[in-house]
């Protein structure tokens, strides 16, 4: 009998790690979809798509699944390689996961001053921190180390667009419109994301016109961030130059994923209001999200006002992109809301009476 050679071990190992992962894809359940509270306005529902119920807490768990069967499938992974990636949130805590399932070391290049809270959720799923500064080096830090190692940087800013499986019947997109028709409704009238990487908003968009369900998708943006402005004036290469101070999304320049022809309305939230929703999220549903969703809420209010104006009726759909307990002592504090210098009773005021009557005052996105 002939001896199995090294090449053929290796290979045979990423045949096995690409069935675990889609296999791990094909067994995890849909997330949860809940009805928001909303009086009015009339003939509108509000549903809650919530993404903090996957295993690793965030919606970035799927796209790190996808981005390191991509990786395998491209012959960048095999058995032992180490895994670099520049990324202090979500996305490392997914990542993290993943490499541990596959038996693969994993360092997240973080900026220096990242907190230990947000270092410790890393560590928690196996990985370990390498702190770097300046913070805009840690990308480039992160693939030279990677070299160094004989390792793989996945590196997610430019490559999870195309990795992402936006067709398969596990896609968000694909979990939103099979949730709305198990409960007796038509597909909803917007979807609302966020918008960081840009894949989850390409993923989304893709799907619904893949299917021809006549949504509309929205995505949100906070101060600071490139892609209202970038949007607007339909320039791609549209940068800030700052960063966004809303977790999770928001970034300086319109990142590689981010596909705008899928993309109905972009909606500008200020960051104030992004905590006050979150806030106004968890007081009437008791579900602790991240300010993303936050963001994602104002984002819904402002559509839901729109259909009003425009005597449309349905559904909006929001993505609540993950939970709130990582900012238990930072967005939900607050001592530490008051030092960014955020004031959020006007905001919070102006949510409250849409909850309760339908009236929206602030000045609408078009």
């Amino acid at each position: 009998m002939a001896r199995e050679t090294g090449d053929e071990r290796d290979r045979a190992w990423v045949g096995r790690a690409i069935e675990l992962l889609l296999a791990d894809r094909a067994a995890e359940p849909p997330t949860p979809l809940r009805k928001f509270p909303l009086a009015g306005p009339p003939g509108a529902a509000l549903y809650l798509k919530d993404e903090s119920r996957r295993p690793t807490g965030s919606l970035k768990h799927g796209p790190a699944r996808d981005l390191l069967i991509d990786a395998l499938r491209a012959g960048e992974i095999g058995p032992g390689t180490p895994l670099f990636e520049a990324t202090s949130g979500n996305m490392a805590v997914a990542q993290a996961h993943f490499a541990r399932l596959l038996g693969l070391p994993y360092t997240a290049v973080v900026p220096g001053k990242t907190g230990m809270a947000k270092r410790r959720r890393i560590e928690e799923r196996g990985g370990r921190c390498h702190p770097f500064d300046p913070p805009l080096a840690v990308y480039e830090k992160a693939r030279s180390l990677a070299e160094e190692a004989g390792g793989h940087c996945p590196d997610h800013l430019e490559r999870v667009g195309d990795a992402v499986d936006w067709r398969g019947p596990e896609s968000l997109g694909a979990q939103i419109l099979d949730d709305l028709a198990k409960a007796g409704e038509p597909a909803p009238v917007w979807i609302v994301v966020g918008v960081g990487s840009g894949a989850t908003s390409a993923a989304v968009g893709k799907h619904l016109r893949m299917r021809g369900a006549g949504t509309r998708l929205a995505v949100v943006d906070p101060e600071h961030s490139a892609y209202f402005p970038g949007w607007a004036a339909d320039f791609p290469g549209y940068t800030t130059g700052m960063p966004s101070r809303i977790e999770g999304i928001g970034r300086p320049r319109m990142e590689p994923a981010f596909d705008p022809s899928v993309v109905d309305l972009v909606i500008p939230v200020p960051d104030a209001a992004s905590v006050a929703a979150m806030r106004h999220l968890h007081a009437v549903t008791g579900l602790m999200a991240g300010p993303s969703s936050g963001s994602c809420l104002w984002g819904a209010f402002h559509v839901l006002d729109r259909m009003r104006r425009d005597g449309e009726r349905g559904a909006v759909v929001m993505v609540v992109g993950d939970g709130g307990a990582p900012y238990r002592d930072t967005y939900y504090d607050d001592s530490w809301v008051s030092a960014k210098g955020w004031q959020l009773a006007g905001p919070l005021g102006d949510i409250e009476r849409f909850t309760a009557t339908g009236m929206w005052d602030v000045a609408p996105a078009e």
